[in-house]
């Protein structure tokens, strides 16, 4: 008897091969499974790839975040501007500090920080500007370095979802005082979970480093590695636990020697799914901008069979629901892009929030719908996806 269920197709799956469990036994042969000398190859190579002249590795992207604001001096009392549509963390990581996130709405189209409507939140409070480059669309760094460089503030990318994104001809993450990127398994690269913090400036790269291992004086590789490592590390600032392992870093850095083929396939199915989808009204797709490079974490479109407003948005994220739920029946599995802060009851009790203030950032939450996307996915089934999209769609 055989399952009535056509195959699962999932959102995402990771792309593993022989190296990368050849590599992962390596530091459980060594013994060395800590932070070590696969974390230093996996920077070197991340470093590498995206021109950054540092990169620091750690736990995730969140943590990455939270060294980066606290590097920066992140205070009490303090303000940060940062994007209405972004996943928790970004806010989470200013409110770690005992600072307030100030929400700014988004462009509908990109689904990024509406850079027109930054300076408005601006105050003598504010210190910093967190641009999301979400989904693998760079945001538009001209306009907001401009804004950061006239009002004197600091800038950390969340890079979470844009390894293998440029703009204009520097890759994302390379424009702040930092950038801060995510290697869960739904990001092009995986190390189960795990982050990467970069860097052009000298001195914030070592005190990065010393901050993802309690504020240490020197690592366990370079005190085991050098004369007197009987001798500990002298601890004089105040750190954190944030420390990738050599068994993620081993599996990362065989990561890294896919990337150009893991980010030509997604990019090769974006195009193909742009193709199929050209005369699907009631879908927006992706947009391409001239002097980007869409790093395509993942691939999500925008359910729009009408104009999407706040009086129809309700109405619209049922019918959106249904067509995910018809999907999801078919064996297709579907996502909405991420969620807005602002609406998550911490945020929008605290800060007393309501959709009206970030309407972009409101649609963008009911209204996105992400669809599969990894390296093994086929023509055949990405075929299957957009027909079973239409007949949901259609009813």
């Amino acid at each position: 008897m055989t399952d009535s269920h056509p195959p699962l197709i999932p959102i995402t799956k990771p792309f593993f091969g022989d190296e990368e469990v050849d590599a992962v036994i390596e530091p459980l042969k060594t013994g060395w499974v800590v932070q070590g000398p696969f974390v230093k190859q996996f920077e070197k190579k991340f470093s590498t790839f995206t021109e950054s002249v540092f990169s620091i590795a750690t736990t995730s992207c969140t943590t990455a975040l939270h060294i980066s604001v606290a590097m920066l001096g992140l205070k009490p009392g303090d303000e940060v501007i940062l994007p209405a549509f972004t996943w928790v963390s970004t806010a989470n990581v200013i409110e770690y500090m005992g600072a307030r996130p100030v929400f700014c709405d988004i462009d509908l189209g990109t689904l990024n920080i509406d850079p027109d409507q930054i300076e408005s939140l601006v105050t003598a409070k504010t210190v910093g500007i967190i641009p999301v480059h979400l989904f693998g669309l760079c945001a538009d760094m001209t306009s907001v370095m401009r804004i950061a460089k006239k009002h004197h503030l600091w800038m950390v990318e969340d890079a979470a979802c844009a390894f293998g994104s440029w703009y204009y001809g520097k890759h994302a993450g390379t424009f702040g005082d930092t950038g801060c990127f995510s290697f869960h398994p739904r990001k092009s690269i995986t190390t189960g979970e795990g982050g990467m913090l970069t860097t052009q400036s000298d001195s914030m790269n070592q005190l990065a480093r010393s901050l993802r291992d309690h504020g240490a004086s020197r690592t366990d590789l370079e005190r085991h590695t050098s004369k007197y490592g009987f001798l500990l590390a002298e601890y004089n600032l105040l750190g954190y636990n944030y420390r990738m392992t050599d068994l993620q870093a081993a599996v990362g850095s065989v990561q890294m020697d896919r990337a150009v083929t893991i980010l030509e396939s997604r990019q090769q199915q974006a195009r193909r799914y742009d193709q199929l989808l050209s005369n699907y009204d009631w879908i927006m797709t992706p947009q391409m901008l001239e002097n980007y490079i869409h790093g395509y974490q993942s691939y999500v479109t925008l359910f729009c069979p009408e104009v999407p407003s706040l009086k129809n948005v309700d109405r619209l994220h049922v019918q959106r629901n249904d067509v995910m739920a018809d999907l999801e029946a078919q064996g297709i599995a579907t996502r909405q892009g991420t969620h807005s802060p602002v609406i998550q009851s911490y945020y929008a009790e605290k800060y007393c929030l309501v959709p009206e203030q970030f309407p972009n950032a409101y649609i963008a939450d009911r209204l996105t719908l992400a669809l599969p996307m990894y390296v093994q996915l086929t023509e055949e089934e990405q075929d299957r996806v957009c027909q079973e999209l239409r007949k949901a769609i259609n009813g």
